[in-house]
This record gives structure tokens, C-alpha cells and sequence, in this order.
């Protein structure tokens, strides 16, 4: 197979991500499962440059043989996008290609909670979308700025490593920055985007001091900034944001935090009985209550927030597995497994009169 005869296998069985990896067969993920691509031998080193690099250009293969990595997109035809991870394990080629679809899914076909919606109309602020590597956090993301670009003329500014979603210009104007190709780094694209007229901004990771440092002050001058964070729980994100700075600036960094923050939404995907996945989602929005919490170094009760703060929108992911279980759209066992807080999922389960 051609590496466009096994990145159209990933589209027709509906996978994630395809693997290439010396010494296995060609792998595809679909929900959460890892599978051998049919028809298919262990991979070799020779052919595995052979079907990697005609993905690459000139540039790209000569950043990748000099940082032994390198990040890139990569369209096939108009069937799907991929966002690729070329590197190096045991001297030998491999890749990571993570299927990116070409339709941005509007937030009610994701799924989500209407509070969604809302996020759209924010003018200013950090909205934060958390979670392990795959749990839909870029789809999240895309289908927000998408409702903004369809309902509102702004000027949308994303930043990311490599660009994900492509998005059609309709009443908002979109420039989309991709790390080595449009830009040397995320410090000079962050220090720059203030100068573009931004209205709304894409970073697409919070990955260190720079970036976290320039997406609160970018939101502390009256922009609208969206990020996302490999972090579990708000609370967790809270703590790692502040833990990045010095231990003589988390006091300032802890009030701007507390300044700038709108929400941070953790989001994971759940098998569904049957076949897909579906977005269980918790939700913090930042009230008076949670602005003191950050300030007095006591995010460890922003989860009590969430849990009884319901009528002003927020959202525990117990409350959002069990509305899922609830409808028999997955179990109930799957739903305790990915609780945050399984007791109180038994308590909420209990409550209601279902079957925990």
C-alpha cells in the first residue's frame, strides 16, 4: 500500500490515527482500539522512508534529519486532513498521522451542552479546553470559532503546530499561523498577534512559560483567547498554569489568572454501546467565588464550585456521564470508569434511580 492507499483506509473505517512504526504492522486506531491494517506486513526501515517521506518537502526533511521530529499537515485530495508526527524511535522512522476532518461539526452535532453557545459571545477573556491527547478538545474548539465566524464579524487569529481545522471565511476574516511554515516560534507569532487586530485568538497548546504567559495578557487587553491544556480537571489547571512561574511571580500571575479566566471546560470522549464516542464534559465558569479561590491559593475547592454551582451553568463530568448512561447511550459501568469522582457518581446515579 501507498501512504495514501493507508490514509484513505483510516477515512473508510472511520479511525483517528494510522501508526508507523519499524518492526509492526501498519496500525489504526478507531475508538480508543488499535488495529493492524488488513492486508498489510510488518513494516521495514526502507519502507517506511518510503512511505513517509513523500509526505515531507525539502524543508521539512531537512528540519526533521537535523531535530529527529517535526509536526506538519498534510491534505489528502479533498477526502481528509492529517496532522502529522514524524520521528525517530531506536534509529529507525516512524509516524503519527491524526485524522482531522474537513467539516467542522457545529456544536449540537458534537454533542456538546448548550452552554457552548455562550462561549461564542464572550468578548474578552480565557476560555480553556483541557483533557488528554484525542478527547476532542481541537473539535471543541473549532466548532465554537466556527459559530463566531458564521454569527459575527471579527477577526480570528489562530496559532498553532501544525494548522488542524481549515475554516471557511464567512462574516468573520480568519488568518490561520502554522509553526516553521508561517512562523519561526510561538514567542514571535504571540508577541506579533497583538499587532494584527485580533478579535479572537487561537493558541493552539499552552505548552510552557511563553505561551501561558502570552495567552493571559493577550486576554488581559480585551481579546478573546481560546487554548487548549494536556490537564485533567480545573482544578489541575489551575494549579499547573500558576505552578509554571516562579515562585516570586505566582502571586501577580495568580491575580491576572483570576482576572482573565471565563472557563475552563475538561472534556473526555466515551465509547458509546453503540460503536462512536460521545463528549462527557465539566465546566467551570469563573463567578466572583471562583476569581477569590484562584487569588487565595485555594483551587483545590474549585470542585466544590462545580458541584453546587449547577444553576449558574456549570457542569461535573458525574452529572454528564450519567445524562449519557442515563439515555442508554453508554454504560453505566463505562460512565464510572471515567468519573472524576466515582463516589459522587454513585451518589448522583443513587439519586436518580439508576442502576450504578
Amino acid at each position: 500500500m501507498t501512504i495514501q492507499d493507508l490514509l484513505q483506509y483510516v477515512i473508510d473505517k472511520n479511525g483517528s490515527d494510522l501508526h508507523l512504526i519499524a518492526g509492526s504492522f501498519p496500525m489504526i486506531r478507531v475508538d480508543e482500539q488499535l488495529f493492524p491494517v488488513e492486508d498489510t506486513k510488518v513494516l521495514i526501515t526502507t519502507e517506511l522512508e518510503e512511505l513517509i517521506f513523500p509526505l515531507l518537502t525539502q524543508e521539512q526533511k531537512d528540519y526533521l534529519l537535523v531535530n529527529k521530529e517535526t509536526d506538519f499537515g498534510y491534505q489528502l485530495k479533498d477526502l481528509g486532513r492529517f496532522r502529522v508526527n514524524v520521528y525517530y524511535q531506536r534509529g529507525s522512522l516512524a509516524a503519527a498521522l491524526r485524522l482531522i476532518p474537513l467539516k467542522i461539526h457545529t456544536i449540537d452535532e458534537l454533542h456538546l451542552p448548550p452552554i457552548f453557545h455562550q462561549f461564542a459571545q464572550y468578548r474578552q477573556g480565557l476560555i480553556l479546553l483541557t483533557g488528554p491527547t484525542g478527547e476532542g478538545k481541537s473539535s471543541s474548539i473549532a466548532a465554537i470559532l466556527d459559530e463566531i465566524n458564521y454569527t459575527q464579524s471579527k477577526h480570528i487569529v489562530t496559532i498553532e503546530d501544525p494548522v488542524e481545522f481549515m475554516y471557511t471565511p464567512q462574516k468573520s476574516l480568519i488568518s490561520q499561523r502554522e509553526l516553521q511554515l508561517d512562523t519561526h516560534s510561538w514567542s514571535i507569532a504571540l508577541r506579533s498577534v497583538l499587532r494584527e487586530d485580533p478579535d479572537v485568538v487561537l493558541i493552539g497548546e499552552m505548552r510552557d512559560f511563553e505561551t501561558i504567559s502570552a495567552a493571559m495578557t493577550i486576554a488581559e487587553t480585551g481579546h478573546l483567547v481560546f487554548a487548549s491544556l494536556h490537564t485533567n480537571s480545573a482544578a489541575q489547571t489551575v494549579d499547573r498554569i500558576i505552578d509554571v512561574f516562579p515562585e516570586a511571580q505566582q502571586g501577580q500571575i495568580r491575580q491576572q489568572l483570576a482576572q482573565v479566566l471565563q472557563v475552563i471546560v475538561a472534556q473526555r470522549l466515551i465509547p458509546a454501546t453503540g460503536g462512536g464516542r460521545v463528549p462527557a464534559v465539566e465546566v467551570l465558569v469563573a463567578n466572583s467565588a471562583v476569581r477569590n479561590l484562584i487569588r487565595e491559593q485555594k483551587a483545590f475547592q474549585l470542585d466544590n464550585v462545580i458541584q453546587t454551582a449547577g444553576e449558574e451553568n456549570m457542569i461535573t463530568i458525574e452529572s454528564s456521564l450519567l445524562t449519557w448512561a442515563n439515555r442508554g447511550i453508554i454504560t453505566f459501568e463505562k460512565a464510572r470508569e471515567y468519573a472524576f469522582r466515582p463516589q459522587e457518581f454513585d451518589r448522583l446515579a443513587s439519586g436518580s434511580g439508576a442502576r450504578a
